[in-house]
């Protein structure tokens, strides 16, 4: 009797230990799309300019109040591994990483409407990065910014 006690205890704990894991399996058709669509849409969605149209007259755009598109998996991708490494993790970051100084992004307000709210939608972006995927390094090194290195890059996880 305690044997299957036991057992069912074992089974217990690895089924509940499996679904904490696939909680944690952010994709980007589950978990960033809705949050990119409520948080972001109004000035990066269908409307506003691609990444190479913003980056063509970026004070044009800007006082339009309109900044690069994050609508589709494949422009969002542009602004986190290529060809603007980190612009979504600069943007986006809290400040605690030490490249940010201490200052925030200037897109951190805009997760939410709370500072519990912003870093729990902060956190969704992370683990959908993934694990030493989130750095604010550029493409090329700029400033204080070093470049992006290969095995960073190769740490990027953005599951569709």
């Amino acid at each position: 009797m305690k044997w299957i006690w036991s057992s069912a205890f074992v089974a217990a704990c690895l089924a509940v230990a499996s679904a904490g894991s696939l909680a944690q399996d952010v994709t980007y058709r589950k978990d960033i799309k809705p949050l990119v669509e409520a948080k972001c849409a109004a000035c990066h969605g269908a409307g506003s300019p691609t990444l190479a149209e913003f980056l063509s007259d970026q004070k044009k755009y800007a006082a339009a109040m309109k900044g690069p598109r994050t609508d589709t998996y494949a422009d969002l991708l542009m602004l986190i591994g290529w060809t603007d490494s980190g612009a979504i993790m600069r943007r986006l970051d809290d400040g605690k990483n030490p490249l940010a100084g201490g200052k925030p992004g200037n897109m951190y307000q805009f997760l939410g409407g709370t500072e519990e709210e912003r870093q729990k939608n902060l956190q969704t972006f992370k683990a959908w990065v993934g694990e030493g995927g989130w750095n604010l390094n550029r493409f090329k090194a700029r400033g204080k910014v070093p470049g992006v290195t290969k095995e960073q890059l190769e740490k990027i996880q953005v599951k569709y």
